[in-house]
């Protein structure tokens, strides 16, 4: 990567912590970061939409969405790049929460919420509920980028693999559904 790249990741980061982080908006941001662990949050919504004949669809694609997600990024590409978490490489930069995996690019977290927001946005039947899924999507990233556990264009990848792991997750099910007879 870039140098020029690496220093604008890391001064994003040193100006949010000495900007924007604050008494009130950490304890939020490490929580809800929190929330996205093993893409937990996104997993129990799906798991949640299947109850429902009008959100099953929803929940189903959202489900193999992260998981071909978990394949690109956890299994596949933070292994591949092994980039290291920003904290341990940007001067004065601190973490808010503990992170394990020494491997930052791309983000996980973001990668699983843009994959499940994406495959509801192509499912869910009220335009509200695709609103809702992309701003928490979004917050998700930005989370990320707020308690200092990944760079912007880690975030940025997650996004685009995320997103591509929901429209992959929708192709997947329209044939499925015309193999099986179902509507889609």
């Amino acid at each position: 990567m870039p140098q020029w790249l690496l220093n604008l990741d890391g001064g994003f980061l040193l100006w949010l912590q000495d900007v924007v982080r604050n008494g009130i908006l950490d304890p939020f941001f490490q929580v809800y970061t929190q929330l996205g662990n093993a893409g937990l949050l996104w997993i129990a919504l799906s798991l949640l939409m299947l109850c429902f004949p009008k959100t099953w669809k929803a929940g189903f694609v959202s489900l193999i969405a992260m998981l071909l997600g978990l394949l690109c990024t956890n299994v596949v590409l933070k292994h591949l790049v092994g980039r290291t978490r920003p904290w341990l490489v940007v001067e004065g930069l601190t973490a808010l929460v503990a992170e394990h995996d020494p491997n930052s690019f791309p983000s996980g977290h973001t990668c699983a919420a843009f994959a499940a927001a994406s495959a509801w946005c192509r499912t869910l039947p009220r335009r509200w509920m695709k609103i809702v899924a992309v701003v928490m999507a979004a917050l998700m990233g930005f989370s990320r980028l707020y308690v200092g556990v990944h760079f912007p264009t880690d975030v940025l990848a997650g996004m685009a693999v995320g997103l591509f792991c929901g429209w992959l997750a929708w192709l997947i099910w329209k044939r499925l559904a015309a193999w099986r007879g179902w509507e889609a």
